[in-house]
């Protein structure tokens, strides 16, 4: 999986891929990062890639040329190159979609600043926008982040136990049961005793229940949704 990152602050993004999970994937060569700066590309004497709304209002605009020049130029470079835009107007990002993008070859995450980007980039360039919550930041660097991670852990060999991706959060209807490990007792807070007897089916059951108590009260959308397919597939 080849990620690239169209930011003015490569520094931002760099700096996470330096240790963990994702720096062994990158030494193993499952993952390769590299950075474009939108202020090599323009052709202002300046150095500027921003200018005034055209409509009016407060905040500056990437203008579209330095963005045209170079995304044409990773096109040109990489024909399999998946242009994404975050932003708060694109669609919520889920963990279906960061297995499906772990099939790509080659990411491209263009992170705006300032009030956002010319919408004809995104228009002529965006395969796909995204959003990771419903609030706003200063930046498209740490959305950037956020999906890469995500879609990272869904490439073969990036995690030492792909078992743990089938267990986790939004891989199933429900959210992922409470995590305990040793010792049993610790500040007389106990781990749930069946979990200590090894009868693995007891385990499975007793988890079950715990996620459902967890979604139900973390997660009443989520749980919601499961209760309606619960009620559907016992009718079936």
């Amino acid at each position: 999986m080849h990620f690239s990152y169209v930011t003015l602050f490569e520094g931002l993004i760099a700096s996470y891929f330096e240790d963990s999970i994702l720096k062994r994937a990158i030494a193993k060569g499952l993952l390769h990062v590299s950075f474009f700066n939108p202020r090599e590309f323009t052709t202002h004497k300046h150095g500027k890639v921003d200018d005034y709304q055209a409509s009016g209002g407060a905040g500056l605009v990437f203008f579209p040329q330095p963005l045209f020049a170079l995304l044409r130029s990773i096109q040109k470079k990489s024909s399999n190159a998946y242009i994404i835009f975050p932003t708060p107007s694109g669609k919520p990002f889920t963990q279906n979609d960061a297995k499906r993008l772990a099939k790509k070859e080659h990411i491209v995450f263009v992170s705006g600043r300032y009030e956002g980007i010319d919408e004809r980039v995104i228009e002529t360039f965006a395969d796909e926008v995204f959003c990771i919550g419903d609030y706003v930041l200063t930046g498209g660097e740490l959305p950037s982040l956020v999906m890469s991670d995500a879609i990272s852990r869904n490439v073969k060999g990036v995690l030492g136990n792909e078992d743990s991706l089938s267990t986790e959060s939004f891989e199933q209807p429900l959210l992922e049961a409470p995590c305990f490990s040793k010792p049993p007792i610790y500040e007389n807070k106990s781990v749930p005793s069946e979990f200590l007897k090894g009868n693995h089916a007891k385990i499975t059951s007793l988890k079950n229940t715990m996620s459902e108590y967890k979604t139900q009260y973390f997660r009443p959308d989520l749980f919601s949704r499961f209760c309606v397919k619960h009620s559907y597939d016992k009718k079936g």
